[in-house]
Parts: structure tokens; sequence; C-alpha cells
């Protein structure tokens, strides 16, 4: 005699029998008959849906805030340099307001647009 294949069954096949085992309408006998499954297999699919089905809530929305590596040097190399620039503006305010003037004396003498007078 040849041995007995396995049967295989499809995840939503599973999850279609174990749901109605968690409905109660039927017994698991029931069910087990209806799907040609064996009854222990029918009450291990409803285990495994009831276990994991607060998985399925888990998840949150939107982007996982997972830091890449690297992520946190980088941005406090970006602060440091921004303080930095800060300090230096805070130390020469006028520079950094005569800095559009003497672009445009520079045009002028280019040949461009007149330089404006201030």
């Amino acid at each position: 005699m040849g041995e007995a294949k396995r049967k295989s069954y499809t995840a939503a096949f599973k999850a279609k029998v174990g749901l109605e085992a968690i409905r109660g309408v039927k017994t698991v006998n029931e069910i087990g008959q209806d799907y040609g499954v064996h009854p222990a297999q029918v009450g291990q699919w409803k285990r495994e849906i009831k276990e994991q089905a607060a998985a399925l809530f888990e998840k949150k929305r939107g982007p996982k805030n997972e830091d890449r590596p690297g992520e946190p040097e980088r941005l406090y190399g970006e602060i440091g340099r921004l303080k930095v620039e800060l300090d230096w503006l805070k130390k020469n305010p006028g520079r950094a307001c005569d800095r559009p003037a003497r672009l445009d004396r520079a045009r002028h003498a280019a040949g461009g647009e007149p330089a404006m007078n201030n």
C-alpha cells in the first residue's frame, strides 16, 4: 500500500475555517465534517487566530520613527555649525547687512544696473 499524502491548506482556507469556529454557530466537529478537516485541526486554527489577532492592531499609522545609523551625530554636527554661525552673526551684525550693498556696487562697476545710494 502507498503512503497517504499530507493535505496542505491555503492560508485563506485556514482563516475561513478558523473564523467559522470562532463564531460558534456550529461545533468544531460539524465544521470539520463540512470542510473535510479533522476537528483537532479546526481547533488549532481557531486558537492560532485568537492568539495572533492582537498583532493585527499593533502597527501604528505613519512612518516609523527609527533612527538611521549616524543620524544623531549628523544632527548634532549641524546644530554645532548653526550655533557657530549665529554667534558670528551676533558679533558682526553690520557685516551681514553690508553684503548686499557691496554686491550692488560690484554689479555697477561691471556695467550692470546702477547702484542704489544708501
